[in-house]
């Protein structure tokens, strides 16, 4: 569990194909600058970690591009102290940089493999989530909302109404909506019953599946 000058070297290129693909909030570049993604594959696939594309992690799952994490973050508008919702620990990564930017995160995986995997590699790493959940991310996490930010890392066939309900007025959803291909989409909660909806382009996610725990 090493990280070196030429980790970092790596993750300073990797910001910078990063700006040059858009991305421009300072706070989510620092968090890519900063956060040992190495650490987050097995160690045979070191050399994938800062390559910007999603990388297989096991349990049909993947890490997401370092373009898409950063993309979906920036889009949260994330202040210190925001409640996050993640739904998809996965394997970690971006509920790291959710942390960077000192985010409280509540995050929520149904695959027990490697729900038990990241909650161990969390404590190793000294990442602190307010709650790591083995469950449902259809269903949110009620008991805890409202919530400034949701953010989902898979593909969801339609918008759970759950996630919708679980927004503080201003907040916003953060979701790939499709079947094969997902159109990014954003929600901001304009008031108890109104919702404003952006489209922002084509993403391809492994599926948000219902009730498979």
């Amino acid at each position: 569990m090493k990280d070196t000058h030429k980790h970092k070297g790596m993750r300073n290129q990797l910001a910078d194909v990063l700006v040059a693909k858009g991305i421009a909030d300072k706070n989510v570049l620092d968090a890519i600058r900063t956060i040992p993604r190495h650490l987050f594959l097995d160690s045979g696939f070191e050399d994938h970690a800062y390559q910007d594309k999603a990388f297989p992690i096991g349990a049909e799952q993947t890490i997401s591009q370092p373009y898409t994490v950063a993309f979906q973050t920036e889009l949260l508008q994330i202040k210190p102290n925001d409640r996050i919702l993640e739904i998809g620990t996965g394997s970690g990564y971006q509920t790291a940089v959710l942390l960077h930017l000192k985010a409280k995160v509540y995050t929520i995986e149904r695959q027990q493999e490697l729900f038990k995997k990241t909650k161990l590699f969390f404590t190793k790493m000294n990442y602190r989530p307010k709650k790591v959940v083995f469950g449902d991310g259809y269903k949110g996490l009620p008991e805890e909302a409202p919530f400034n930010g949701i953010i989902v890392t898979a593909g969801a066939p339609k918008v759970p109404k759950a996630l919708m309900s679980q927004l503080k007025v201003g907040g916003k959803l953060v979701i790939p909506v499709g079947v094969d291909s997902q159109t990014m989409t954003l929600f901001t909660r304009k008031s108890e019953k109104e919702f404003e909806k952006q489209e922002l382009g084509a993403f391809r996610f492994v599926p948000l599946l219902e009730n498979k725990n």
